[in-house]
């Protein structure tokens, strides 16, 4: 499973070889027989061995090695049912090798480089956050847990008004009725409570970055008075939906909110290193300052416009990182130059834990050069 932590930790990796990073797509819906997706990876294959080439002979045996335990690891078999991409990160000469299945699509796509090709395990991060949804009446309630965009559980409640007691929309009448249904009301309200603790306590123990409410407006308002704070400020939307609603249709309901959302961060995240660029010293933009920023370890948030790439140098000795070469302006030795030096940007932030933001379809960040970087200091 992707995870930030798995991210990171493969963008951490430092070996004494190439690391052959190969991205397979092996959605059912797409490639339903096995060699549909098998003869894609042997394009795939054929292209590692000839990006080795550029590296030395140990890379180019290293990487065939790596060819063929990935070629034997698709070949021996894995469950589809619920994996729609693989990713494969493999250095033979260090002996590494890792295989990441992924409930998403992913693009085909093969990398030799001194460190793994994480960035599009990145971006799925980020397109698909966890996030919950609790659905609530006056008897039900039902938490959704979805991470990567696919349900991984949910939890029901149910407090039901007893039998002979008035239901909403049919309220008894006189003073008996109002006796009766302010008895009503405090079963309901306590049914709200326990699912807010219900809550609380399932999200408690799986944390999720945002929560969405929904139901009749009036329950829904109740209820959000009854959350716990730590859950009330996960909370970014309501809806009106039935608590008896089907999974695919929460999902749905829930992706959309998701994907407003997604928007509305990306874009203030921008904003907000606009106004660091604007102070002078609080952000940087364009290729050659963020990187330099990088390499003097100041950058506390890396912001790339998805799908950036370009060519620039690393140097193998002190990691430096730019746009020119081929000496290294650090410790003078010959760098190496790089297919993708923003993708070698994205794994050195993510190595350093800074937060990486890959920012979609937003034209502020491409004006200021597709890049660029709030500054620690």
């Amino acid at each position: 499973m992707i995870s930030e932590d798995r991210v990171r930790e493969l963008a951490g990796h430092r070996g004494s070889c190439v690391v052959t990073s190969c991205y397979l797509d092996v959605d059912g819906r797409q490639h339903p027989r096995h060699a549909d997706y098998e003869a894609q990876l042997e394009h795939l294959l054929r292209e590692a061995r000839e990006k080795a080439a550029g590296f030395g002979s140990e890379a180019v045996r290293s990487v065939s090695g790596d060819v063929d335990r990935i070629r034997d690891w698709v070949r021996g078999g894995f469950d589809r049912s619920h994996v729609r991409g693989l990713a494969f990160f493999s250095c033979t000469a260090d002996g590494f090798f890792e295989v990441v299945e992924s409930p998403l699509p992913v693009t085909n796509g093969i990398a030799v480089n001194l460190t793994p090709h994480v960035r599009p395990l990145e971006a799925i991060l980020q397109a698909y956050e966890r996030f919950a949804v609790l659905l609530v009446d006056r008897q039900r309630a039902r938490l959704f847990r979805f991470e990567l965009g696919e349900l991984t559980e949910h939890t029901e409640v149910f407090d039901a008004v007893p039998r002979g007691e008035a239901q909403p929309g049919h309220p008894a009448q006189g003073s008996r009725g109002s006796h009766v249904q302010r008895h009503t009301d405090e079963i309901a309200h306590r049914h709200l409570k326990h699912a807010a603790e219900v809550a609380f306590n399932e999200l408690q123990q799986r944390p999720v970055d945002h929560v969405i409410l929904g139901g009749p407006s009036e329950v829904v308002a109740e209820l959000e008075g009854l959350l716990h704070p730590w859950v009330r400020d996960r909370v970014v939307a309501r809806l009106v939906i039935a608590t008896t609603a089907g999974p695919d249709e929460v999902r749905q309901a829930a992706l959309s909110v998701e994907a407003a959302q997604t928007r509305r961060s990306e874009a203030a995240l921008v904003q907000r290193l606009r106004d660091a660029i604007g102070t002078g010293t609080g952000g940087v933009a364009g290729l050659e300052a963020t990187l330099a920023a990088l390499v003097e370890r100041r950058v506390d948030v890396l912001l790339v416009s998805d799908g950036y790439a370009t060519e620039g140098w690393r140097c193998r000795s002190c990691r430096y990182l730019g746009p020119r070469g081929r000496k290294c302006p650090v410790c003078k030795n010959v760098m190496d130059l790089v297919d993708d030096v923003v993708e070698e940007a994205v794994e050195e932030a993510l190595a350093n834990k800074c937060r990486v933001q890959i920012v979609r379809e937003n034209a502020d960040l491409d004006v200021l050069g597709r890049i660029g970087a709030v500054l620690r200091f």
